[in-house]
């Protein structure tokens, strides 16, 4: 957003009694920001009824000595605004039914109209949890997709984590102003994240975590994303929020299974039995988004062929050539290619989630014959 443009957009976005839903017919009546503020009072009074002292802030016009920390702010590399007729606004938000009108991005703001999947989840997970968490985010993130969450503890730290643990992408949506990290021992994680992805959040700065912000913040992570994976959650969870709001939202939604006696599977089970894809490897999910990146993302946002055989690395080539179309195990795969145990056990789930092998009884591998 242009600075000159940018007292309007604060200004209104601050203004008393003028909340997202009012603010978007406003803009959606007068056309910008500044159009607002000049607007007559009988055309404010036909978009916001009878409000005489809201009416009479707007035409009073932005009241820039509460907005210098905001243009302060905005002026320092990094910081953006980002307002719903931008065309860098992300197109699958804007189609929500109650987008943002003003978003605040610290960060690499053009990642937002990339292809996302938002990975949730519990805030006490099982060490499983973690570990999948992880390893879904890193895999996902190699196959061209950034990865969305909420910046909580548990899974949502966890999906962040794996994302840039493989030099990934990840967008961290918040439910404070941008100006502070909630929970606060994730401090360091948010600047990692500000300087490998970016931070994202509708409220102003110096906005503090408050109860009624989450479920607003919910509806960010499900609608900016091409779908949403739940990985543990409870049956009564803000998890399962999210995952209802994507569904609604007509997003795609994955739940990963669990053991019947844990309670964090029960949220996931429940999905599965709403109709959420059940999930139990990242292909699962790429099955299902590849056609959806296709149809939503900018052609140029989506990496070429992502489960293509064409653009691996020449380790990874080396060792593809090793495999047969007949199952062989891993041991004879070390003893083939020269290679660790632990390199070869990470080559094989890149190549699985590539869909260039494939997983058969008995723990062996072969090789998959490529779709195009």
């Amino acid at each position: 957003m242009k600075i000159k443009d940018a007292p309007y957009w604060l200004g209104l976005h601050r203004l008393q009694g003028v909340g997202n839903t009012k603010l978007l017919s406003l803009i959606d009546h007068f056309k910008s920001a500044e159009a607002v503020f000049g607007g007559h009072r009988t055309d404010l009074a036909a978009v916001l009824g009878d409000h005489p002292d809201v009416i009479a802030s707007i035409q009073k016009g932005p009241d820039r000595s509460t907005l210098e920390a905001d243009l302060t702010w905005l002026q320092q590399d990094g910081n953006h605004l980002l307002c719903i007729l931008d065309p860098g606004y992300p197109p699958l938000l804007r189609e929500i039914p109650d987008p943002p009108g003003l978003l605040y991005v610290r960060g690499q703001i053009k990642l937002l109209t990339d292809p996302q999947l938002s990975i949730v989840g519990s805030r006490n997970p099982t060490a499983c949890g973690v570990e999948t968490s992880q390893q879904f985010a890193a895999h996902l993130c190699q196959a061209g997709l950034t990865i969305t969450s909420g910046l909580a503890l548990g899974i949502d730290a966890a999906a962040h984590e794996g994302a840039l643990q493989c030099g990934g992408s990840t967008i961290a949506i918040m439910g404070t102003g941008l100006d502070r990290v909630y929970p606060a021992s994730h401090h360091a994680l948010a600047h990692r994240i500000a300087e490998q992805g970016a931070l994202v959040s509708e409220f102003p700065l110096g906005t503090p975590p408050q109860r009624g912000n989450f479920p607003r913040r919910n509806r960010i992570i499900s609608g900016i994303s091409l779908g949403t994976l739940v990985t543990e959650a409870a049956l009564r969870s803000g998890s399962l929020i999210t995952a209802r709001l994507a569904a609604d939202q007509g997003r795609e939604v994955f739940a990963i299974p669990g053991s019947i006696h844990s309670p964090l599977s029960r949220g996931c089970h429940h999905l599965i039995r709403q109709g959420a894809k059940l999930v139990e490897t990242a292909t699962d999910v790429l099955e299902e988004l590849s056609p959806l990146a296709a149809t939503w993302v900018q052609p140029d946002s989506v990496k070429a062929d992502p489960i293509g055989a064409t653009d691996i690395d020449p380790e990874l080539a080396a060792l593809l050539a090793s495999i047969g179309h007949e199952p062989v195990d891993p041991d004879m795969l070390i003893k083939r290619s020269g290679l660790t145990a632990a390199r070869v056990s990470s080559m094989l789930s890149q190549m699985e989630l590539l869909g260039l092998v494939s997983i058969c009884p008995g723990g062996s591998y072969m090789r998959q014959t490529q779709k195009r």
